[in-house]
């Protein structure tokens, strides 16, 4: 049974004034006094509110993060003592006198000039570092990818098998185990609607297991102070190190009390839509026609990201802009080409009722040579 944060935050803080306040009665003049132990209760609650605050800044950096800087402290540690036995040693070799005052200066700054650097050294060097417990292995490869939390809502999305076995997400998928006991917890909850779709998201998680080279993790984590399911994700993204997928970042951005700063959200959304082929045959686009092409009646216009786009029968519409089929898209090695059909040029292998009616562009008494 998992103890709660604010139950344990609760405790610390009377033992912090019970110890504070028998401190200050026992060992300042008077004993035990109110003034004593007004002294000792205000230190205890002062003294465990620094240590709370300091907690909670420290739950927003990640486990790999704290362990880069207990490294660089001990590696710090060792090099002052390094530096300060062969300084000690030069001294005692050099017949010099110093005082016991100048010793411990000396000492203290060997040790904060050795501290910083070690910090320093290990933040710069933390991409060839790769740390794990409870062994510290150097890695000399930069290891810059991340593994991808999944987020719960998506289990329900078909879109997610197909991009899971494209080989696209090539990073190591984490599922986190208390969004899976609460889909386990649902199944006989709700109405059928309801049953299906929970159903039906516990089917996509054994199909993605069953992915080969996906290599679907679970992470254990739970954190049972905190109540929001999405607050919780973030949480264990930031501890995990982690990017989020998801389907819905509104969601996230809108209900999550937790910052999501330094988290990368990768939104399926995004990705489909920048998937999607530029134009398909017979496709409607509205094209300004700007200059005339190389063949007869040909017009000339350009997409927003450039693309040029070639329109059969264009030229007796220069400077307006009409409707158009898409005929092909032509790949070439500046880019990419639209072949479309002006408005009364006519629609092959398509039913005519589909074309733009021509009196919506009535054209011009002139023709390109």
């Amino acid at each position: 049974m998992s103890i709660s944060l604010s139950f344990v935050r609760v405790i610390f803080l009377f033992l912090a004034v019970l110890v504070m306040t028998a401190f200050t009665t026992t060992t300042l003049n008077g004993g035990v006094t109110f003034l004593n132990a007004i002294l000792g209760i205000a230190s205890g609650l002062l003294f465990s509110g620094v240590l709370i605050v300091a907690e909670t800044a420290l739950s927003k950096f990640n486990l790999r993060a704290f362990n880069l800087t207990l490294l660089g402290l001990f590696i710090g540690f060792l090099m002052g003592q390094a530096v300060f036995l062969i300084l000690e040693a030069v001294v005692d070799l050099s017949h010099l006198t110093l005082s016991a005052a100048s010793i411990g200066s000396l000492r203290a700054a060997t040790f904060l000039f050795t501290t910083y650097l070690g910090l320093i050294f290990t933040v710069k060097a933390a991409d060839e570092i790769s740390l794990s417990i409870p062994f510290v292995k150097f890695n000399p490869e930069v290891q810059k990818k991340k593994n991808i939390l999944l987020d719960p809502a998506l289990l329900s999305d078909p879109r997610l098998i197909d991009i899971a076995s494209s080989g696209l997400l090539d990073q190591r998928l984490v599922l986190a185990r208390f969004a899976v006991k609460e889909l386990l917890s649902q199944t006989d909850v709700g109405d059928e609607v309801s049953k299906a779709k929970v159903r039906k998201a516990l089917e996509v998680v054994k199909r993605l297991e069953n992915i080969p080279g996906l290599d679907l993790q679970y992470a254990d984590n739970d954190f049972a102070d905190i109540k929001d399911p999405i607050a919780k994700l973030i949480r264990l993204a930031r501890l995990l190190d982690t990017n989020l997928i998801t389907a819905d970042i509104n969601r996230i951005q809108q209900s999550s009390i937790e910052s999501i700063d330094g988290i990368k959200i990768i939104n399926i959304n995004t990705l489909s839509n920048a998937l999607k082929p530029l134009s398909q045959s017979g496709e409607v686009l509205n094209i300004k026609i700007q200059r005339y092409g190389k063949e007869p009646r040909q017009g000339v216009g350009y997409l927003e990201d450039g693309t040029m786009v070639v329109v059969n029968g264009g030229a007796e519409y220069i400077g307006e802009t009409i409707k158009c089929h898409v005929l092909s898209v032509k790949h070439t090695t500046s880019g990419r080409m639209i072949f479309c059909n002006a408005p009364d040029v006519g629609l092959p292998g398509m039913e005519r009722e589909y074309a733009p009616s021509v009196a919506e562009h009535s054209p011009k008494n002139y023709f390109a040579v």
